[in-house]
């Protein structure tokens, strides 16, 4: 069976310095907040993802996935980064399913488990809290802690 090789793995690396390398002070301030958020819903620690803090993904929780293929890694459950140009949320359910939250959010793009948003004033934080918990309670479902 084939192993991943993630290059996104987490590390020891302090979110405290992840979140203190951020230039912009408000960008700084809405990462703190969204830290908070993700902690208080999630109830898992913070972890650096990804070798380096320019480029690392802030991540809560963890899975092993296993694909048909053989393919298997791990990954975050819940999770965040900021970015050039804006500050993206990552699900791994992926955001199918979502199109009641995602009406009601506010001004993003989205990928497939990305959601990318300017501001965190964009958007409804109310909704972006229903997104996460509905998110990790899908993967809870899909990917039991005690399995």
């Amino acid at each position: 069976m084939s192993k991943s090789s993630n290059k996104i793995i987490p590390t020891s690396l302090s979110v405290k310095d992840y979140i203190a390398q951020i230039e912009d002070h408000l960008r700084r301030a809405e990462c703190q907040k969204l830290l908070s958020i993700m902690l208080q819903i999630s109830g898992y620690e913070a972890k650096v993802w990804g070798e380096k803090l320019s480029s690392a993904i802030i991540g809560f929780g963890q899975y092993h996935y296993k694909y048909e293929s053989g393919r298997e890694g791990d990954s975050l459950r819940l999770g965040f980064a900021s970015r050039a140009q804006n500050i993206s949320v990552y699900i791994m359910p992926g955001y199918e399913g979502f199109e009641d939250e995602l009406s009601r959010l506010g001004k993003y793009k989205l990928g497939k488990v990305c959601l990318s948003i300017k501001r965190l004033s964009d958007i409804d934080e109310v909704v972006l809290r229903e997104i996460c918990k509905k998110s990790l309670d899908i993967m809870a479902r899909k990917y039991p802690l005690d399995a």
